[in-house]
């Protein structure tokens, strides 16, 4: 990634105005020698901005015949086309973008001016702490979004605190799936419910996650942080790969406890990942181990989909977020309260989720770690190809063993050896 130079140099000299045509192309106008330009006249860039008005706003006409833009959240009106605080450098190659975002952004920052309306997302584990910030913030500016937790009451919940708590109906565009991460079976029913449903996604936001508990098996005899972090995740892309378009993004939430994953290539086999063979059993390791699988799958899954115009990134939310993820243990609830006061609120938490769900910047790029809304470089165990090749091999294996080799989606998913192409 190559980042453009700080916001000062968008500085306009005296007597400029940035202005915008209708179709969001970006103009400089001098007032001293009346003349236009298309180029910034301090950067030499040319800049666009999106076709449609931010969510909430309209353009209108006065009775005077002024053109003046309305915005219903507040019904606040001004002369100034509110696209133009949104404007996006016109990049010479993909993988160059601004830093605009950081540890102090909020999802609802990193979203201003931004129309979701008619966009698709699934977010699974929505219905509180970070997963609720990022639906809700969604829905805030157009999105229809899909909650997908395994406790429907608690998500109904809290589509219905979102709809008392904000001014425009966004809770209209918010539904509740049932998701049980613990049960491939219920995995297949959600897939085929969003397929029924919608004609494609273009957010699959994989957010769940679970933390602290002792060893636990799944419904499908699985041990619970590996199958509801990582396996399940993993079988629903799949699941729904044929309502990945163009444009699409998955999003795979992790975190920097994958650096500390004992996994190997020497030890990554459905042999060593079952719960029959873990006589030392300890849940943060098993809860490291598990996202590093998220970031090598979404370091192999960018690779199989990249062809098709589809971007994957994986990111880490925040250190020590005070969310439900430590709700399985006194001693981490208490740890979490007593470091509350020291870490992100949850709206920041949800922030590089949002900007790897959203950005504009991030159009054509794929394949990148997150973290503070900035590219980070993963761990090396998570860069390692072949590391990603046989964990997507071997969740296969390790599904089929549940569900039996004929099971749906994974038809023709499995990688072949590269000595073998």
């Amino acid at each position: 990634m190559n980042f453009a130079e700080e916001d000062s140099e968008d500085e306009l000299p005296p007597g400029w105005e940035e202005r915008v045509t209708v179709d969001g192309s970006v103009y400089y106008a001098n007032h001293l020698t009346k003349n236009t330009q298309w180029t910034h006249p301090r950067t030499g860039r040319k800049k666009k901005v999106a076709g449609n008005l931010p969510f909430g706003w309209e353009r209108m006409v006065s009775p005077a015949g002024e053109v003046v833009y309305v915005n219903h959240e507040d019904e606040s009106t001004t002369y100034t086309d509110p696209r133009l605080a949104f404007a996006i450098e016109e990049k010479d190659h993909v993988n160059d973008f601004r830093q605009r975002f950081d540890a102090s952004s909020t999802a609802l920052g990193v979203l201003i001016g931004r129309d979701l309306s008619g966009k698709v997302a699934i977010v699974t584990g929505a219905n509180s702490g970070i997963g609720l910030e990022t639906a809700r913030s969604l829905a805030k500016h157009g999105c229809t979004v899909v909650f997908a937790c395994r406790n429907l009451e608690a998500a109904e919940a809290a589509i219905e605190k979102i709809r008392t708590e904000e001014r425009l109906n966004i809770a209209d565009n918010c539904i509740a799936i049932h998701l049980d991460l613990t049960s491939f079976a219920t995995v297949i029913h959600f897939a085929n419910t969003i397929k029924s449903r919608y004609q494609q996604v273009d957010m699959l936001i994989l957010n769940a996650a679970i933390f602290g508990m002792g060893f636990t098996k799944t419904l499908d005899g699985l041990e619970m942080s590996f199958q509801v972090n990582h396996l399940s995740h993993f079988y629903l892309t799949l699941l729904l790969d044929s309502l990945l378009v163009q444009g699409s993004r998955v999003v795979v939430v992790s975190s920097e406890s994958h650096r500390f994953a004992n996994l190997t290539l020497e030890n990554l086999s459905p042999l060593s990942l079952s719960p029959e063979t873990w006589r030392h059993y300890w849940h943060q390791t098993a809860y490291n181990n598990s996202k590093l699988c998220n970031v090598l799958f979404g370091r192999q899954l960018a690779k199989n989909l990249q062809k098709r115009g589809i971007s994957v990134f994986s990111l880490h939310p925040g250190n020590l977020v005070s969310t439900g993820l430590s709700r399985n243990w006194w001693l981490y609830r208490m740890l979490f309260f007593l470091v509350r006061p020291f870490t992100k609120s949850l709206q920041q938490a949800a922030s590089t989720t949002i900007y790897c769900a959203t950005a504009p910047d991030l159009l054509g790029v794929t394949g990148v770690y997150f973290n503070n809304c900035c590219p980070c470089q993963e761990s090396s165990t998570a860069q390692d190809d072949e590391m990603a090749r046989i964990l997507w091999n071997t969740s296969i294996e390790m599904i089929q063993s549940v569900l039996g080799p004929n099971c749906p989606g994974l038809e023709d998913k499995r990688l072949l050896d590269p000595v073998s192409n």
